[in-house]
């Protein structure tokens, strides 16, 4: 295969799961080219995701490195498979990398789950509040990059209505319900879409309240995402430079800890309602 001039995070992925595989089998890139009868440059290039690899190839390696998790072979050959454009490569040229990374890593996800402490969460948001956020930008972008932009994560927020087998699970400090990105109005309106969004039933939106105990340092701001065999989760970390994806096995089970955490300090799904609507009145 040819190589690539552009490299997403999930043919990133794929090779760095096959990197993985080989590793564990104990075996250098040298051995590896050596049991699959390839060049040792092919091995690395397929790993570093310079050139795509196929399912066949795919199946080939996991053979060689003696893996016999069915499930993962099966995910892994899938995304070698992969030829399709998805809806985000029409965006290529006008938004950041990362924003079409983000969306491909939502639209391969069985499930998301996310905390946020002073953001609404991005599928969450009504177009007024989107604009509010991007018009706050410094520095300030350029109108037509703006309104790009918005169009792009109101896109996003059509996997919410897609109807497929899926869960999106938001737990949101209090702090993010009484933040306000624009006016009164906005924001009545905004907790109004999520009492809203929350009649969806694969929709469950959790309140951490002010008052609650034990919540002391606790301000990541992450999205984690389920994907078809465990091995596959990733996490999403927001940082002063961008989204970081993360994958290692420690990675993903500290930040499934958090989750559960803050899971725990969160009101039920009611008892969250209530709290926004009551938020809504003192507005």
């Amino acid at each position: 295969m040819p190589a690539r001039s552009i490299i997403t995070a999930r043919q990133e992925r794929l090779g760095a799961e096959l990197r993985k595989l080989r590793e564990r089998a104990g075996l250098t890139g040298r051995d590896a080219a050596r049991a699959a009868g390839i060049a040792e440059t092919k091995v690395s290039a397929t790993e570093a995701a310079r050139v795509g690899v196929s399912e066949e190839r795919v199946r080939h390696l996991a053979s060689q490195y003696a893996c016999d998790d069915s499930a993962l072979i099966d995910a892994l050959s899938r995304m070698a498979a992969e030829r399709t454009r998805g809806w985000w490569e029409a965006y290529r040229e006008s938004v950041p990398s990362g924003y079409l990374d983000l969306a491909e890593l939502e639209h391969h996800a069985s499930d998301l789950w996310t905390f946020q402490s002073v953001h609404i969460p991005a599928l969450l948001q009504t177009e007024d509040q989107v604009r509010a956020i991007f018009t706050s930008t410094v520095p300030k972008l350029p109108q037509e990059e703006l309104e790009v932009r918005v169009r792009f994560r109101l896109r996003r927020q059509e996997i919410l209505d897609e109807g497929r087998a899926f869960r999106y699970e938001a737990v949101i400090h209090e702090a993010a319900l009484r933040i306000r990105a624009a006016g009164t109005k906005v924001a009545r309106d905004q907790l109004q879409h999520i009492l809203d969004r929350t009649d969806h039933p694969q929709v469950a939106v959790r309140i951490v309240p002010f008052d609650v105990d034990g919540f002391a340092g606790i301000a990541d701001t992450l999205l984690y995402a389920r994907g078809p065999v465990p091995q596959l989760d990733t996490v999403l970390m927001d940082t002063p430079h961008g989204g970081a994806f993360l994958d290692a096995d420690a990675q993903l089970s500290r930040y499934r800890e958090v989750l559960t955490k803050v899971e725990g300090a969160a009101l039920g799904v009611i008892e969250s309602k209530d709290l926004i609507h009551r938020i809504m009145r003192s507005m």
